[in-house]
């Protein structure tokens, strides 16, 4: 029998395994009552995704897989837009111990494993103001490690192995001190070691709140063209081109916006660093 939590693990896609956790939700009772299929052989097989129930007459999935897999297609276009969160802490957060929910509309699904382990799902400019409200209720007692990353799909990263990859890591850390663990993008997750000697991989909670609001200053401030010329010119190797060009830009933006990157001193930035900051622009909402 497959438990809820290897449901998930067949999820080959971020909407598969929203699929799935919605799924478990409106069918509680149904996960595990279902009869096996029979024995593999020449002329019957079980369903082709979880291998363990019959598939329907005619087609190729039982009926729990065909369900999910139709609802995340579905489920495809919301998706583009989401990311995930795996905690593994000393105790569960306030808000899933049966104290205040999350605001509404600020996640879009919670599965909790058991009473150290939880999956957040939820759209990614909510990620701050979630991590704020965990960090405001239990700043004293929360624990561990929450590692964020985006949604996967089978042409990139199975979705599956990107979730079983994050779980594996889980232990590095003590459970003295709140961290969040960030990777930008699946693929991110085969690169750990370099990531984390470059500073860019984990961080303490409010570390990392601090970064997302530096984010969202700088998605505020800069028009998308000046984030796309400063990026090229961050980019530059030759000094004396860097600088003249540089001094040539401070000229063309507005006088608040030199000065916050003066004051960031983001030419002294590693281009790790301000990958990151790019890439934390898409978590970050407009002032």
């Amino acid at each position: 029998m497959l438990a809820p939590f290897d449901w998930l693990r067949l999820a080959r896609s971020s909407s598969e395994l929203l699929a799935t956790l919605y799924y478990l939700d409106e069918h509680p009772d149904a996960i595990g009552e279902k009869e096996l299929a029979p024995p593999r052989s020449a002329l019957q097989r079980p369903c082709s995704r979880c291998g363990l129930y019959p598939h329907e007459e005619g087609g190729r999935f039982c009926s729990t897989c065909k369900a999910i897999l139709e609802q995340g297609q579905r489920l495809s276009p919301q998706i583009q837009h989401i990311t995930l969160v795996w905690g593994y802490v000393t105790q569960l957060p306030r808000q899933l111990r049966g104290g205040a929910p999350f605001p509404e509309g600020m996640t879009l699904h919670t599965y909790v494993h058991d009473a150290q382990h939880f999956l957040t799902v939820l759209p990614r400019q909510q990620l701050k103001p979630w991590l704020q409200e965990l960090a405001l209720y239990n700043s004293l007692t929360l624990q561990g490690l929450l590692q964020v990353f985006p949604g996967s799909s089978p042409r990139s990263t199975p979705m599956n192995e990107l979730l079983i990859r994050v779980i594996h890591h889980e232990a590095r850390f003590p459970p003295d001190r709140l961290r969040v663990r960030f990777l930008a993008a699946p693929h991110y997750i085969y690169h750990l070691h370099e990531l984390d000697r470059e500073g860019v991989l984990t961080f303490e909670i409010s570390d990392f709140i601090s970064t997302l609001e530096m984010a969202s200053v700088f998605r505020t401030l800069l028009l998308p063209d000046e984030q796309t010329t400063l990026r090229k010119l961050l980019k530059l190797r030759d000094d004396a081109e860097a600088q003249f060009y540089w001094g040539r830009f401070l000229g063309q933006i507005k006088p608040e916006v030199r000065d916050m990157l003066n004051a960031w001193q983001i030419r002294r930035w590693s281009p790790a660093q301000v990958d990151l900051l790019y890439r934390l622009s898409d978590y970050a909402r407009y002032y």
